[in-house]
């Protein structure tokens, strides 16, 4: 079985190839990086290493790669292949759409067949998106046949990444990752003759389960993030380390355990035995996950389709309280990192127009909202710390 995958980085070689290399499949890596794609077509092979205390380790092998820019040779790769991925960024999607095209194109004129296209992405219905984004350089003629045999199953994928200790290995493809994984794809999207991916969970309906990693893992981190830099800490697992602060994040995520076997009727203890799993990946040791990376971007992550505002709100309409991710949503409010754009901006704005406003207008949380006042006044506790902030240290 033959496999074309876009993007060549840490997720790339250390989960979706590492995945598809143990399904049987052998891949062919689409990447920029002339380096990278040397390495990988002269070695053909190389390592991922668990971040944990046994660091077992395996190695995938059966690996190529091709320049993107080459459209003839990846739109002929494309023509053979039983499965496409991707893990190259939600926001390059667009970037690769054109080459994509022009090898379903090929496929179509000489051999139609089945063809699966995955988008691994960090973003909702990714999938989806790189559809949208391949049909408008898909010739219009074609879309009819596209249909009938090309598929975008959307797909949700987890597994952490640690920054890589191994630049200097013999073999710089060499990657480190966390042992936890989970990909879930959407079974109805699923055409005939698939061959199939070992490891992977075949779901009717994704949007369960794209609540439930939102709410727990996104929410989790991030709010373990802002407390932690409330604190003054430097690593996500300084944070959990904290007896305070983890339970604070635990209680975050009580808070999303309740909407969520409200909504989606997931039973507690099967859902509680997955937020306590979450909560040892955040505690995992060798993971050395940075505060200020996992907190950067509030903007986007205090929206109102988000990880904070979104299960606050839905919980809150559907009766269930949520002290701490008022408490949490305060805490990201005071998030500010100079080397963080949407830091700044959003700094700027409580500066010139006040908390209150960009409660409102941001985060779309009226004043009249019982959750506003909440926040402001988190917000104002953990402003009057903000000496301890600066020091850098927990206080």
């Amino acid at each position: 079985m033959r496999a074309v995958h876009f993007g060549a980085g840490n997720i790339g070689r250390g989960f979706i190839g590492w995945m598809l290399f143990r399904s049987g499949y052998e891949v062919c890596f689409v990447a920029r990086s002339e380096q990278q794609i040397a390495l990988l077509q002269e070695n053909q092979q190389y390592t991922v290493t668990m971040v944990n205390e046994t660091g077992e380790a395996s190695i995938v092998k059966n690996v190529t790669a091709i320049q993107i820019n080459n459209e003839l040779l990846v739109g002929h790769k494309i023509s053979e292949a039983d499965l496409i991925t991707t893990a190259v960024g939600a926001s390059e999607l667009s970037s690769i759409a054109g080459v994509i095209a022009k090898g379903i194109e090929l496929r179509l004129r000489l051999d139609p067949s089945p063809l699966h296209i995955i988008a691994c992405e960090n973003a909702i219905n990714g999938s989806a998106m790189l559809k949208e984004c391949v049909y408008t350089h898909l010739d219009v003629k074609l879309h009819e046949a596209a249909d009938l045999y090309i598929s975008f199953p959307n797909t949700i994928v987890d597994r952490i990444v640690p920054v890589q200790k191994n630049k200097h290995a013999l073999n710089p493809l060499d990657v480190e990752v966390e042992p936890f994984y989970e990909w879930i794809i959407q079974s109805s999207e699923i055409k005939k003759g698939f061959k199939g991916i070992r490891g992977v969970q075949y779901v009717e309906t994704l949007e369960p389960y794209l609540d439930r990693k939102l709410f727990t893992v996104n929410t989790g981190h991030c709010a373990a993030a802002y407390y932690g830099y409330t604190k003054g800490y430097r690593t996500i697992q300084e944070v959990m380390s904290d007896t305070q602060l983890r339970s604070k994040v635990e209680r975050v995520l009580k808070e999303t355990s309740l909407l969520l076997v409200d909504k989606h009727g997931f039973n507690m203890k099967k859902h509680w035995a997955y937020v306590q799993k979450t909560l040892e990946r955040f505690e995992n040791p060798a993971l050395n996950d940075k505060v200020r990376r996992v907190a950067r971007s509030p903007l986007r992550k205090l929206s109102v389709n988000e990880r904070l505002v979104y299960p606050a709100l839905e919980a809150y309409n559907r009766g269930i309280q949520v002290p701490f991710l008022s408490s949490a949503m305060g805490a990201a409010l005071l998030f500010e990192d100079k080397k963080d754009l949407e830091s700044v901006i959003l700094q700027l704005a409580i500066q010139q127009k006040g908390v209150g406003h960009v409660i409102r207008c941001h985060m779309g949380i009226p004043e009249e909202h019982p959750l506003h006042g909440k926040i402001i006044n988190r917000y104002e506790r953990y402003k009057s710390n903000r000496p301890a902030i600066s020091q850098g240290h927990p206080s």
